[in-house]
């Protein structure tokens, strides 16, 4: 489904020199699969995802959806960014059916889809709220369901709960879990909050730090859906947490005091 080899990524900076951000990253996604990207800030999740989504064309080494490169974005590949980016001057049925509108659905057409996935995400009595409107945790609702309406294969998410309190961050997890259980779309989701990798994902990559690398991959053994309480994710968030110790100590140690370690 999707294929990262051997790719990497470097920015030059003022002064003409080379900042490397990926280096040599490689990894697969099979088709409906749920993996999570975590790592020290700085590492290049983002960088990478915008590779993916194809928002960013220059690098070393060669990304593929389906053994076809990735030249530009397509709409096989819908982002969903921690900032919801919703439109307020349109409700929210108007703002979930705009990608259809633009691909030419009549009204009708395009609000019966829209509604459908608003109904998913679990805010049909809020179909004709504006965004000012809204919470925090129903705006991101919003954002996922105008996602999901354009019928993408794949769901590159970046950090989508990371401005959401911790109860409602719990909720949407819940949601996205029940939703990709439905579907089965192919979900690529950067977080830095390592429960919530290993409660969604079925797969959890740790990234180095700079220059970001896959430092080592975890397997999410544990019954659907994953459970606070399941003794295997406490176990495997020990483990992952033992492994980005080690990275964040060279992160602080960089930028503050080579003595100082977490």
């Amino acid at each position: 489904m999707i294929e990262i080899n051997k790719v990497s990524k470097a920015f030059k900076q003022r002064k003409g020199e080379t900042y490397t951000v990926l280096d040599q990253v490689s990894f697969k996604v099979q088709r409906g699969e749920f993996v999570s990207l975590v790592g020290p800030s700085g590492c290049g999740k983002s960088t990478l995802l915008n590779l993916i989504a194809g928002f960013e064309t220059q690098y070393e080494g060669s990304i593929t959806v389906n053994g076809q490169s990735i030249t530009s974005p397509g709409p096989d590949r819908v982002v969903v960014f921690q900032e919801h980016g919703l439109f307020p001057w349109l409700t929210v049925l108007d703002n979930v059916a705009f990608g259809l509108k633009q691909r030419g659905l009549s009204k009708k057409d395009r609000y019966e889809l829209a509604y459908e996935q608003i109904k998913a995400v679990h805010l049909s009595k809020f179909v004709e709220r504006y965004p000012h409107e809204l919470s925090g945790g129903m705006k991101q609702r919003v954002a996922i369901a105008r996602a999901l309406v354009m019928d993408p294969e794949i769901l590159l998410m970046d950090e989508p709960f990371a401005a959401l309190d911790e109860q409602t961050r719990y909720i949407l997890q819940k949601d996205l879990e029940e939703i990709w259980q439905k579907t089965r779309k192919t979900i690529l989701f950067i977080t830095h909050n390592i429960r919530e990798a290993i409660l969604l994902s079925e797969r959890v990559l740790v990234m180095s730090t700079q220059p970001g690398r896959i430092k080592q991959e975890f397997a999410v053994q544990a019954a659907r859906p994953h459970a606070l309480d399941d003794p295997l994710i406490h176990s495997l968030e020990t483990r992952i947490l033992a492994v980005l110790t080690d990275e964040l100590d060279k992160v602080v140690q960089g930028e503050i005091d080579h003595e100082y370690s977490i």
